[in-house]
């Protein structure tokens, strides 16, 4: 071997070694993606943590389905009762579907599921410009498999806490 392939195989070699720690940098750096920032404790009842974990952040749906079933809508009062009683957070709701069908069709179901949710909140009392509603269709599954398990995960509208002021 030539002096430089022995050099490019250790700096190979080191550089892998430096990736086999996953707490290399220590817990200061984490970040809680779904907090935006501001995940707080989920202990504490003002927190997005609480409402992600306690509250409950996502309803589920039956196939091509966008109507609210009886758990949703008790999922979705508890959802505006905490947004209500939390006035300093807007909420967007994301509406998703399970990889049956089209991209098109799946976008729409994805768009009716979310309006649902939506139209819910708002009838409890949350004031609408608090709210936006995005549709992602079947392009953001939480479950990836074929099979009826996973596509009832996907089956969802998810409301995603953001501190700020609404618009």
């Amino acid at each position: 071997m030539t002096y430089l392939s022995k050099t490019l195989i250790l700096c190979a070699g080191l550089a892998l070694a430096a990736c086999t720690n996953p707490d290399r940098f220590g817990d200061a750096n984490t970040v809680d993606l779904n907090g935006g920032g501001y995940g707080g404790s989920a202990q504490d009842p003002r927190s997005p943590a609480y409402f992600q974990q306690t509250v409950g952040d996502r309803v589920l749906f039956a196939v091509d389905q966008s109507t609210l079933g009886n758990e949703a809508q008790a999922t979705l009062a508890g959802q505006a009762q905490w947004l209500m009683a939390n006035p300093e957070y807007t909420a967007i709701i994301e509406g998703h579907a399970d990889e049956q069908g089209t991209r098109e069709y799946n976008l729409a179901l994805g768009a009716r599921r979310a309006n649902a949710a939506h139209e819910y909140l708002v009838s409890q009392g949350v004031a609408a410009n608090r709210l936006k509603v995005v549709s992602y269709g079947k392009e953001r599954p939480i479950e990836i498999c074929s099979n009826e398990a996973c596509y009832a995960q996907n089956r969802r509208a998810v409301t995603v806490i953001a501190a700020g002021l609404s618009s």
